[in-house]
């Protein structure tokens, strides 16, 4: 296919006028130079946004007013991303009132918000614009405050010498008895394999005897890498074919013994504390410091991009069905990499691990920023 066009880009870290023009030829693949990510912002339209029309875009609103409540309590120049490429707080002023006056699942009144305020644009790693977007979850255990014959995995709060002993214990060392002395257990659970997927996903619920509900925050880490578990399984040769998180747990479960063994060779550890301030019918709290909406925060790389920005998301479920959808970016992880890679929250339960455990989709998606915008440079 031939085609003319010309381009006008926004680079972080340096702003592009419309100089660049490309010649009528056939449309080059996109490349990907062997250095580090490079994030490019191309800008577009709601017209080219696969399946806006589609989309329930009221429900992001939720998540989208929960980010505001911390954008409008910004100092107004406040640079919103690692170099400004969202703005300043002060952008955000008008879009964040704007958005309280929409009356909840008023699709049409909150779509044409959406394009009243903002203009997306799409993201790129140079000039490739696909990526890999995954999925995680909240953990949720059975637990208690006291250790009894059913309840004998420790979930530990921050230890007292953490910072002063370098390099600090790692898992293998603290769950051979490392952490007595100086660590306090902040409850028991009765099953290591979900303890341990807990320390993958990060925050969690507990299920108490009583039947409520205990919510943990991480409290720290030991400050070792993480190493999934799935990596480890796969180069010991045991688990092959399906390497999905719900498979890596049937077999861990099916195989204590080894299990224990291998699970400690993820060097890293988490560390926790109660969390009372959460409400119950809340998902835990992502790396911007609100609490995270199911199917609609993304974690994204916040080296790359800003917290707190309405992000459209065209990939497919796990089981291969679209996935098109308005999110907000609300967290980060230590595996999300790169201009164009993001992490679905799905939820809490057995039924989000499920589907979040099995994504592993490609995919693309665009940046929606106030029209009304003042980039900061670095």
């Amino acid at each position: 296919m031939r085609q003319c066009r010309f381009t006008s880009l926004f680079r972080v870290g340096l702003l592009a006028l419309p100089l660049l023009a490309v010649g009528c030829a056939e449309a080059p693949k996109p490349t990907v130079p062997s250095g580090p990510p490079h994030l490019v912002l191309t800008p577009a339209q709601f017209a080219d946004l696969p399946g806006w029309s589609s989309d329930r875009v009221s429900e992001a609103l939720v998540a989208l007013n929960r980010t505001c409540q911390r954008l409008v309590k910004l100092p107004e120049d406040t640079s919103i991303g690692p170099t400004g490429s969202g703005g300043i707080a002060a952008d955000w002023y008008g879009p964040c009132g704007a958005a309280k006056r929409i009356a909840p699942g008023d699709d049409a009144a909150a779509r044409a918000y959406f394009q009243e305020w903002f203009r997306p644009w799409q993201v790129s790693n140079y000039d490739d614009p696909t990526g890999v977007f995954t999925g995680y979850y909240e953990a949720e255990l059975n637990g208690s405050f006291t250790p009894s014959p059913r309840y004998t995995v420790p979930i530990l709060g921050k230890p007292s010498d953490l910072g002063k002993r370098k390099p600090y214990h790692t898992r293998a060392a603290l769950e051979a008895g490392a952490w007595r002395g100086v660590a306090t257990p902040v409850l028991w659970v009765d099953d290591p394999v979900e303890a341990h997927i807990l320390h993958i996903q990060g925050s969690g619920r507990v299920k108490m005897p009583d039947g409520s509900l205990v919510r943990l925050r991480v409290a720290g880490t030991n400050g070792h890498d993480f190493v999934g578990i799935g990596r480890i399984l796969r180069e010991e040769g045991v688990l092959k074919g399906d390497t999905s998180m719900p498979a890596v747990r049937a077999w861990l479960r099916d195989n204590p013994e080894r299990a224990k063994v291998l699970m400690a060779k993820n060097p890293r550890y988490v560390f926790y504390r109660l969390a009372p301030e959460l409400k119950p019918e809340e998902g835990p709290i992502g790396a911007e410091g609100v609490p995270l909406t199911p199917l609609r925060s993304l974690a994204v790389d916040t080296s790359l991009l800003p917290l707190g920005v309405p992000v459209w998301l065209d990939t497919k479920d796990p089981d291969g069905k679209p996935l098109q959808r308005l999110m907000m970016a609300q967290d980060t992880g230590s595996a999300i990499k790169g201009p164009v890679r993001g992490d679905v929250f799905w939820g809490a339960g057995e039924q989000p691990f499920q589907i979040a455990g099995r994504m592993k989709s490609p995919g693309r998606y665009w940046l929606l920023l106030p029209r009304q915008r003042s980039p900061r440079v670095a």
